[in-house]
């Protein structure tokens, strides 16, 4: 009895509290949305030791906290021919113990800070960051540079890092949509620096040893070309001077910085249509990749609208068309994705393998549109608040602020250039963004990949006559531009 007592009070305070709800708001629409209000940021504050290391300075005093963010300018780029993954795993050592402290002595020290060591590498970059409370930014400062400056590279963190890379590449090769990806992006970028995947290849990762690292590691942590970013609670005089404290002694060698390599303006020479044979895949996965200019100032705002237009969030063309209208996928989005002073369009889907096809003519009519017709002035007003509401969001923090000035440092721009980021995409037309896709996006830069079952996808991605190259999976390599490995090696 009690308990149905309880059920019927708990019905009808509900049905009271309904009740209220629904008097409440009369109206049988939401009231139109505010308009936009302003970010501020003040200019990040540029400054120099005279070693060459650059401090970058973005003041933020609302809250005690400081990011901490050391970037060197190079990056998976730099990884030799045969030895993908090196500066992934050189970058992903630096914590795992240096000449002072082991890995877990470093995490408790930074833990004792309230906060967190973390290092990695990506293109164009090595990176090295923690975020603590103002009055221990000096101590976290001494973490970043011992092990910024003095790694071991000990070998039993070597084997373990690399058994987990070699771990997580397994997971990587039996996920469709991504090993579309990995071979979409070295089929765009070919032989050049930039293609081969970051995180290694199995193949690759073997072979890497201790010498290769303490010799990458060598070649790339200098601080002539490293940025120290400070985000928060600090002012640039004090920034200058902790950064002079810890990082004033390290010395640049007297060679010079190895040469940025080349980013390939075109897509390689290769097969514009791949399916890689997964026979026992459930689904297909489909990526679509185009290499795109240098970011110059007056395009990469362009660049960046016409993505959100193309595939950039749950209203965008490529997601209304594949999704919504046809219910061919769960989600097909797309982004760009950064290189040294250049960028990579990538679009992205999963599928049935059945409608992979379907999905590949899909995406290729929507670019196509891009560059036949103008944005229409609603959609492209929605897809620019949508940029500018994500800007202003990720730069409430003082870890995403800091990420904001990394983002236009190693892209070669000014970080005065933080200020002017919304200005710079509200100017954005629908003329700029059809001259950039017609410019840009044409089918002679695409390429595409398909994983999934092969006998399921060729015959109907076939029949518009263009050719098909197949490749079974577990003869992929890519570690090779045309993805196939040796037939001596078979």
């Amino acid at each position: 009895m009690k308990a149905m007592a309880r059920a019927s009070w708990v019905a009808g305070a509900a049905a009271i509290a309904f009740a209220g709800i629904a008097s409440a708001q009369p109206y049988p629409f939401p009231p139109p949305a505010a308009p936009p209000r302003p970010l501020t940021i003040a200019a990040p504050v540029e400054q120099s030791l005279a070693n060459g290391l650059r401090v970058i300075t973005a003041r933020r005093d609302d809250v005690p906290l400081v990011s901490v963010l050391l970037v060197v300018l190079s990056g998976s780029e730099a990884d030799p021919p045969a030895l993908s993954g090196l500066a992934s795993m050189t970058a992903g050592l630096l914590t795992q113990g240096t000449t002072r402290h082991t890995a877990p002595q470093l995490a408790a020290a930074a833990e004792a800070l309230g906060g967190s060591l973390d290092s990695s590498a990506g293109w164009g970059q090595s990176t090295v960051s923690i975020t603590v409370t103002t009055p221990k930014l000096d101590a976290a400062l001494g973490l970043v540079a011992e092990v910024a400056r003095e790694p071991v590279f000990a070998q039993e963190e070597i084997d373990r890092l690399r058994a987990q890379m070699l771990d997580g590449l397994k997971v990587s090769y039996a996920n469709p949509s991504r090993i579309a990806t990995l071979a979409a992006v070295r089929l765009a970028y070919g032989a050049s620096a930039w293609g081969h995947p970051a995180g290694g290849t199995p193949t690759s990762l073997p072979r890497i040893v201790r010498a290769d690292l303490v010799a990458a590691h060598a070649v790339a942590f200098r601080p002539d070309r490293a940025v120290l970013i400070l985000s928060g609670d600090i002012d640039p005089s004090t920034a200058l001077s902790l950064a002079r404290a810890r990082f004033g002694s390290w010395q640049a060698p007297a060679t010079s910085p190895a040469p940025v390599p080349v980013v390939p303006a075109a897509a390689a020479p290769g097969p514009a249509l791949t399916v890689i044979d997964m026979p026992s895949a459930s689904q297909a996965g489909v990526t679509m990749t185009l290499p795109l200019p240098p970011r110059r100032d007056n395009e990469w705002a362009t660049g960046a609208v016409l993505n959100a237009v193309l595939g950039g969030g749950y209203s965008s063309r490529l997601n209304q068309e594949i999704r919504i209208k046809r219910g061919l996928s769960y989600g097909a989005d797309s982004y760009i994705s950064g290189r040294e002073r250049s960028g990579l369009f990538v679009a992205s889907v999963q599928t049935k393998n059945e409608t992979a096809a379907q999905v590949v003519g899909l995406a290729q009519a929507e670019i196509d549109t891009m560059a036949a017709a103008p944005v229409g002035a609603a959609e492209l007003a929605a897809r620019k608040a949508m940029i500018v509401g994500g800007f202003s969001r990720s730069v409430e923090t003082t870890a995403g602020l800091a990420s904001a000035i990394d983002g236009l440092v190693v892209s070669g721009r000014s970080p005065a250039l933080l200020t002017t980021q919304i200005d710079s995409i509200e100017k954005v037309d629908a003329d700029a963004v059809q001259r950039y896709a017609a410019a840009h996006l044409g089918v002679a830069g695409r390429r595409v990949v398909v994983a999934g079952v092969a006998d399921r996808i060729v015959g109907e991605l076939s029949s518009g006559g263009a050719p098909v190259d197949v490749i079974r999976a577990d003869q992929l390599d890519l570690d090779r531009v045309d993805l196939k490995r040796p037939a001596t090696a078979r």
